[in-house]
């Protein structure tokens, strides 16, 4: 009785699909894919948000407040923000109307955080802004944010809503959007 041995053929040939699924991994793993976390060095490295807090709202607008912290050598720009909270977020500014009346409006070019500084969100001032809110914000209740820096890197941080009966400005929306509020 003769036995073939073929253990070294399926050897070989699984070698063999090793090293195809190995070219294809390292093929993969070079390719830009937009959905990838940020390489180490990103904006979203350096920057840390605490004491954050979402202003208490049942419709229509809130705001985030916190303060923002870069431990990097270079200044970095928050250019945008997202939470499923809200349609849509606006970084936002307040400042003087012709009237003297406080008028918050998109902060142009974003908010820089200067190196080894900070950036205060906080009510009358610069902030986060939630608009079309999709669900209402109640006291107690913890909300992702999805911050967005110049260099395309993100970070997701969580801020609880609190009650806060201030942050009665005006809404001069960016031109060419609707009146929200």
């Amino acid at each position: 009785m003769s036995h073939t041995v073929r253990f070294p053929l399926r050897a070989s040939r699984a070698v063999g699909l090793a090293a195809v699924a190995a070219a294809l991994f390292g093929a993969a793993a070079c390719t830009a894919d937009p959905a990838a976390p940020a390489p180490s060095g990103a904006s979203a490295d350096r920057i840390t948000l605490t004491d954050q807090w979402i202003k208490a709202a049942d419709y229509g607008m809130s705001a985030a407040f916190g303060t923002l912290r870069n431990s990097g050598d270079a200044p970095v720009t928050l250019v945008a923000a997202a939470s499923p909270a809200a349609g849509r977020m606006e970084i936002h500014e307040v400042v003087a109307g012709d009237t003297g009346e406080k008028t918050m409006r998109p902060k142009a070019g974003g908010l820089v955080i200067p190196a080894h500084g900070e950036a205060t969100l906080k009510p009358g001032a610069d902030h986060l802004m939630f608009l079309d809110l999709t669900a209402p914000l109640r006291t107690g209740a913890e909300t992702p944010l999805t911050l967005t820096f110049d260099d395309g890197s993100t970070t997701v941080v969580t801020a609880r809503v609190r009650d806060f009966s201030g942050g009665k400005e005006n809404y001069e929306p960016e031109a060419g959007t609707a009146h929200h509020g």
